[in-house]
């Protein structure tokens, strides 16, 4: 089945739950997975925090209110989600860490390690406060507007905007540090 929009899939998940459910994890299951696995890192962690968002969206649904969009709205519960991970942890390295601190962070299968310009950016990405981590990885690989990245933080887009410049230029001075 072909949805047009966002509007139409909340629509029949509202009628149709199991259908729609199905079409919401269709659509947006990879993207809420790869933006909270590059928050938390770990494959297990991703996949719980990702099973965790659906369930959230499942039970709250009939709350969604069109104040943002509905893919922010995904995208705020998802961010929440890799959040509760995170505070749990207290592994968190910063971009002042020496090398071998930064290279025995958490790893698994999932990810390839033969690209060593990716291992830098991540390593750099990582390191860096989750305000300006949720800013950068929104604005880069998602590429969001800053308003609707403001939308999915709890931010204003002049915030997220400075919070995304300072990431660029903390990754790019970890990048040229180790080149």
């Amino acid at each position: 089945m072909e949805i047009k929009d966002d509007r139409e899939l909340v629509v029949i998940a509202v009628k149709e739950p199991e259908k729609g459910f199905r079409l919401l994890m269709a659509k947006y299951k990879d993207a809420v997975y790869w933006h909270i696995r590059r928050l938390v890192v770990s494959h297990d962690d991703a996949q719980d925090a990702t099973q965790e968002t659906f369930v959230r969206i499942f039970h709250s649904l009939t709350q969604f209110k069109s104040e943002c969009s509905f893919r922010s709205w995904i995208y705020r519960i998802a961010t929440n989600e890799a959040l509760r991970i995170l505070n749990r942890r207290q592994d968190r390295v910063s971009l002042d860490d020496s090398p071998v601190e930064l290279n025995s962070m958490m790893a698994d299968e999932y990810v390839d390690y033969s690209d060593l310009e990716v291992i830098r950016l991540q390593q750099a990405i990582l390191a860096l406060p989750t305000k300006q981590q949720l800013a950068f990885n929104l604005r880069y690989y998602n590429e969001m507007g800053y308003d609707e990245i403001a939308a999915i933080t709890g931010s204003t887009a002049d915030s997220v905007k400075s919070s995304y410049h300072i990431a660029k230029e903390k990754i790019i001075r970890y990048m040229n540090l180790n080149n």
